[in-house]
């Protein structure tokens, strides 16, 4: 794929752009607050944006494109289960998590607020939880090492490898400079590139004055929500992607950090209008690419979208359009490696280490924790024949299935205990990992549902066995009181 000088050019500058957000928000880290969470201070539009550009990733860029590209829209149930699980999750986790976390003497991540909430003195529950969130982060960010190979190798002609460890080195700057003001303040700019560009691209290939092909050569079955491929597992898999949104670190990290409670209401109309309408965008670029390349399959259809940038627009144009996928990849990959630096500093480094370590001691640990978890996830992406999104879809199930029961139990349920929140992640991470090894009749299953399910009944089962104890149950109680 040949790609001209100046979307190289339009596509460096918009790299030193984010470079210089990254700066800018390294002059306004103080404090070991400010790198994992901006000090509570997130505005009602960042929030949204920021939740919905990390959460929808390269995934929304690459995979589904090349999902609907291949398989034509019955892949939109994914995307309505996405939808509907997002907007439950804005709805009943995000005003509680918010309130919650400040109760609980101000916990800055998620293993530190189940510590908290439990009164786990032990710190047994933050052991788990921490070693838990690094496990498939490893996966997660992997995937966006994979997609930002993909792109940089299409953009610049360079090998995988090349290609890996530059888009890595890129990616990994920022934010181990900026911490969570660059994150949420380049995913607010790329939420807004991602938009634009799921929207005129679609657009451009169906009005393309070159293209004089018709819907009407298209298989009628590639526009239909019920094609003869979709099976009842294949529905109930696909729109079980939305109960991962209760468990993602990346993404209620996100409503921990908002500014105040009462911009949640603002703040959720703008994540939902944004998902909406990129959703459809995403559905109709993988219909545009299989219309339009009918007749010449690609061989990555991950790459659908890059392709028809080239196609339909001049090279300046294209070169801000490929910077859109960047922008995909690196909303997403930030966010993660910043999670992983917040549990290696919050809940490894000063729980076990140095309860005692400064501010700036810590800060300095997080930044080396992104190097760390960015070196480990490289050598993962190393397998060029990954799938963007096969790994989304594991690190996703495994978030959901042994954190998303935790967080519901944790903010609705005074009686769920410490030792019930242990065995939910528990059950729930294995059940993923072991569910996946399968692979075949029921196990064809997406592996979040039965790891949902099964971590909910371990749960309140043993919750009921092993009770709270009435200092967490009071607790609790002050917590619903402040609502």
């Amino acid at each position: 794929m040949h790609i001209e000088t100046p979307v190289m050019i339009t596509f460096l500058g918009y790299l030193a752009l984010m470079m210089g957000i990254g700066l800018w928000a390294y002059k306004a880290t103080d404090s070991v607050d400010d790198y994992i969470l901006g000090g509570r201070k997130m505005g009602p539009a960042v929030t949204a944006l920021s939740v919905g550009a990390s959460d929808m990733s390269g995934w929304l860029l690459l995979g589904l494109p090349g999902a609907v590209y291949l398989g034509g829209l019955g892949e939109a149930w994914m995307g309505i289960g996405l939808l509907l699980g997002a907007w439950l999750n804005w709805l009943l986790v995000a005003k509680r998590l918010r309130i919650y976390t400040q109760m609980a003497d101000n916990a800055l991540t998620l293993p530190d607020f189940f510590e908290k909430r439990f009164n786990d003195e032990g710190g047994l529950l933050k052991l788990v939880s921490a070693v838990t969130i690094l496990l498939f982060f490893t996966f997660y960010a992997s995937s966006g090492m994979v997609g930002g190979a993909v792109l940089f190798s299409n953009v610049f002609g360079l090998e995988y490898l090349t290609a890996l460890l530059i888009g890595s080195a890129v990616i990994v700057a920022y934010t181990f400079v900026g911490g969570f003001f660059a994150v949420s303040w380049t995913d607010f700019f790329q939420g807004c590139l991602m938009l634009i560009a799921l929207l005129i691209v679609p657009v451009s290939m169906f009005t393309h004055p070159e293209s004089h092909k018709s819907l009407d050569a298209l298989d009628p079955a590639m526009l239909s929500l019920w094609s003869d491929k979709l099976t009842l597992i294949g529905l109930l898999s696909a729109l079980a992607w939305g109960l991962g949104y209760f468990g993602q670190p990346h993404i209620l990290s996100r409503f921990m950090a908002i500014n105040s409670v009462k911009d949640l209401p603002v703040s959720r109309r703008i994540a939902m209008s944004w998902m909406f309408v990129s959703l459809i965008g995403a559905l109709a670029t993988g219909i545009a690419g299989a219309l339009y390349f009918a007749d010449e399959p690609l061989k990555n259809p991950e790459t659908v979208f890059i392709h028809l940038t080239q196609v339909a627009f001049n090279p300046w144009i294209g070169g801000l359009l490929i910077a859109a996928i960047l922008s995909a990849i690196m909303s997403t990959i930030d966010s993660q490696l910043l999670v992983c630096s917040s549990v290696i500093t919050e809940d490894f480094y000063r729980k076990w280490l140095r309860p005692e370590a400064s501010s700036k001691e810590l800060m300095l640990v997080g930044r080396i924790g992104v190097l760390a978890i960015a070196i480990i996830s490289v050598v993962v992406a190393l397998d060029r024949e990954a799938s963007v999104l096969g790994l989304v879809s594991y690190a996703w199930a495994g978030f959901g299935a042994a954190f998303g029961p935790v967080v519901i139990l944790s903010l609705f349920w005074r009686g769920y205990s410490r030792n019930g929140a242990i065995a939910t992640i528990l059950v729930g991470g294995l059940t993923v990992i072991i569910w996946k090894q399968l692979e075949s009749g029921i196990f064809a299953l997406y592996e979040i549902l039965p790891g949902f399910i099964l971590a909910t009944l371990a749960g309140v089962v043993v919750s009921r066995l092993s009770p709270p104890s009435e200092a967490t149950q009071t607790q609790f109680s002050r917590f619903e009181q402040s609502l």
